[in-house]
């Protein structure tokens, strides 16, 4: 059986590399961090499968949540262009896997998860694998967090239909927000930046992700 260090060779060499990234300092953290730590255990031996994880049913309140599949997470920090002397505001942290990369990236990252079972968990995830820099935060994710704000990178861990105006003005000058719009086949990933105060986008790549939680259309900033 393949260990997981091996696994995690494969997925960088197979599916990381093999899509055009080529950011040694993301490559690097998706060498060294354990994405098996971050599934339930019934999902290990799938953790460095090439598709999203569902880490937590849907139940009458709450929709599924899942882990990204590890290509369009490298894809998306490429897009970021995060460095450690980068803040980061982190919108979804589900079990923290993307937490834990962010947080060999930036200088610090702030991680919003609404969910209080998975908020709890990532805490004691990153927490148990000595990650630092890291501040999470059980709060809704449509908001953002005022309190540390202003943030170099805003990134969206998941899905959405629009993008709050709350969290445009979170951002510093010269801030980039990652973003997925749109859903399944139809979704696309966008940079916005803020300059001088205003806000310029532009599409990157088509991705299909799951989505976040709380983004509902009527709260989205005209551009």
């Amino acid at each position: 059986m393949i260990t997981y260090e091996a696994a995690r060779v494969q997925m960088v060499n197979t599916q990381l590399r093999t899509s055009d990234v080529t950011s040694y300092p993301i490559l690097s953290a998706f060498l060294e961090i354990p994405r098996e730590a971050f599934v339930p255990q019934e999902l290990k031996q799938f953790a460095y499968f090439d598709e999203h994880l569902q880490i937590k049913p849907s139940s009458h309140t709450s929709p599924a949540r899942y882990l990204m599949a590890p290509m369009p997470i490298a894809k998306l920090l490429q897009l970021a262009k995060v460095d450690k002397k980068s803040k980061v505001l982190e919108i979804g942290a589900a079990s923290g896997y993307v937490t834990a990369l962010l947080s060999q990236l930036a200088s610090s990252v702030v991680a919003l998860e609404s969910d209080s079972y998975l908020f709890k968990s990532a805490s004691e995830t990153l927490s148990s694998l000595g990650y630092r820099n890291v501040t999470i935060i059980n709060a809704p994710l449509e908001a953002g967090y005022q309190p540390s704000s202003p943030y170099d990178v805003i990134f969206l861990n998941g899905s959405v239909e629009t993008i709050p105006l709350a969290l445009i003005e979170q951002l510093n000058e010269n801030g980039r927000l990652i973003a997925v719009k749109g859903y399944d086949q139809a979704a696309k990933s966008w940079v916005y930046i803020k300059r001088f105060g205003k806000v310029s986008s532009y599409p990157s790549f088509n991705v299909n992700l799951k989505p976040l939680p709380g983004f509902c259309k009527d709260d989205e900033f005209i551009f």
